[in-house]
């Protein structure tokens, strides 16, 4: 990542136009991360985690961390002193309808020093019972991987075989299937899985429609895309998009 600075980790909340972000960073204090409308990636040099409506990421204290925005995004922040979840890692957390309202409210400011107070106490409870629920895309450090993962990164839709990709990079399936254990800790077919989501969610929020991104992210069908997706998200891609 470029240069870094600190930046406080403020509560509230701020619009980012589609494409644009905030550069890397690090803060102080621990923080919640929230894309209330828009779609929200969170990426540091070990990965990236991306959150719909549906989940919040959460980043501890000292992380060096940078925002994107895929379509217009609505940036809500909680900054907190305590670590309500004990995660030293960043992490992708369920948001329920809730907690959802939880965190919109509260960003806002609204209300006196005593509400703010008790909406922040049912806010903790409710995000110490949000179980982390997989959107994270690791960065592959070896050379050999990371060749065979960009192949994928720039076409996601490209549906050849670990074997076939390591003709290309001359490497072999057995080197590449060890480096996907040891350098990203989940299977090829899951690091792809992965990284076809995280390409539908910036899609979908930049208007694309549901079976052009199937279809573009590398589904076999319509269908299989939204039941993979709905497993993922818990709810269809098209309830996202509404």
């Amino acid at each position: 990542m470029p240069e870094t600075r600190q930046r406080p980790a403020t509560t509230g909340v701020r619009p980012i136009e589609a494409g644009g972000g905030i550069e890397a960073h690090w803060h102080d204090r621990h923080q919640i991360v929230y894309a209330g409308r828009g779609v929200l990636s969170v990426s540091t040099d070990a990965g990236s985690w991306i959150a719909p409506a549906t989940r919040a990421i959460w980043v501890p204290a000292g992380t060096v961390h940078e925002h994107r925005a895929y379509g217009e995004t609505a940036l809500h922040t909680v900054g907190l002193t305590e670590n309500p979840l004990s995660l030293d890692a960043p992490s992708a957390l369920v948001v329920s309808p809730l907690l959802r309202e939880l965190i919109l409210t509260y960003t806002f400011g609204d209300g006196s020093s005593g509400e703010r107070d008790r909406l922040h106490a049912v806010m903790l409870d409710q995000l110490r019972r949000s179980p982390q629920r997989p959107t994270y895309l690791p960065t592959p450090r070896d050379p050999r991987l990371a060749a065979a993962c960009q192949v994928l990164q720039d076409d996601p839709a490209d549906n050849r075989t670990l074997p076939e990709l390591g003709l290309q990079i001359g490497a072999s399936e057995r080197t590449l299937s060890r480096l996907c254990k040891t350098d990203l800790g989940m299977t090829f077919p899951q690091w792809r899985t992965q990284l076809r989501l995280h390409h539908a969610l910036r899609l979908l929020a930049e208007g694309h429609q549901v079976t052009q991104v199937a279809h573009a992210c590398g589904w076999a069908s319509t269908s299989a895309f939204i039941d993979t997706f709905r497993r993922a998200f818990g709810h269809t891609p098209g309830a996202r998009r509404a």
